[in-house]
């Protein structure tokens, strides 16, 4: 089956970066697409013989996004939704990097930049509470913007849940997509033996050493309970995806360990991936 994949969201969330990714991912893209135009566009996308359409990419903005919605639900076409979202300051940040308009302030929709924002905030927030894709671009890198696009189109290939395991360190704040904290501090330090100080949760010695601690077996136990719990019941409900973020106070030892160790016992349950956000 054809896919076409609308990706929207608030302006300067990074709408003509997903786009760039995904054309070198193989995908045909047109950016700010007419939704006038879109019947037909599914035309010519269901009678094409060729490949050049097999796999179509349409950035829209979030004001003609219930248009988009409804003409495509009567095509059958495989048709994935992917909203971006990003922090204000970091919108207020990049059109000043820019020196570009915000569309809504171009057209006399609203005066002024965080006016406009808002504005979009408030259409996204309710299209959030749908069963879509949603990917907050504040704090991600080009790589990482990648990777989430790329798991989210894999995934729509399989029927169960998508679970990403992302290790970070409190000192440098939580992760802005997480779904669930995981507060590992508790558990034995080996950045406090000299040998270990200097390693990650990637190495051997540090696993060991994290692992083998009566207090970890302890806490694994436990967390697996509650993860089979809530995995299973979210699996039920559809939920496409989870990050379960494992925080230790630098991002350095423990919570590298724990986010392997939960992928390694997962992934063959789930599909799953595995992050470490301070690792560089």
């Amino acid at each position: 089956m054809k896919k076409l994949v609308l990706i929207s969201g608030i302006s300067g969330a990074g709408k003509s970066t997903a786009s760039n990714i995904l054309e070198d991912m193989g995908y045909t893209c047109i950016d700010q697409y007419p939704v006038e135009l879109l019947p037909d566009l599914i035309e010519l996308i269901k009678s094409d013989d060729s490949i050049k359409f097999d796999k179509v990419v349409l950035t829209i903005p979030l004001s003609d996004l219930d248009k988009f919605l409804h003409l495509v639900s009567n095509s059958d076409l495989d048709t994935k939704l992917i909203l971006l979202d990003a922090s204000k300051d970091a919108v207020i940040n990049r059109y000043k990097f820019t020196r570009r308009v915000h569309p809504l302030v171009t057209s006399n929709t609203c005066s002024t930049l965080e006016e406009a924002i808002d504005i979009e905030k408030n259409i996204l927030n309710k299209f959030k509470k749908r069963n879509v894709h949603v990917i907050d671009t504040t704090n991600l890198s080009n790589k990482q913007h990648k990777a989430k696009l790329d798991k989210i189109l894999k995934y729509d290939d399989f029927n169960n849940l998508a679970i990403t395991f992302e290790s970070f360190g409190f000192k440098n704040g939580l992760p802005d997509d997480a779904d669930v904290i995981l507060d590992v501090r508790m558990l034995d330090n080996p950045f406090y033996v000299d040998k270990l100080k200097h390693k990650t949760g990637n190495d051997k010695p540090v696993r060991d050493y994290v692992l083998n601690s009566k207090l970890t077996q302890r806490y694994i136990k436990k967390t697996l309970a509650y993860l089979d719990f809530m995995f299973k019941a979210y699996d039920n409900e559809e939920k496409r995806h989870l990050t379960i973020c494992v925080g230790c106070t630098g991002g350095q030892h423990r919570s590298v360990t724990m986010a392997n160790y939960l992928y390694d016992h997962y992934k063959d349950k789930y599909m799953c991936y595995v992050t470490h956000r301070e690792l560089k």
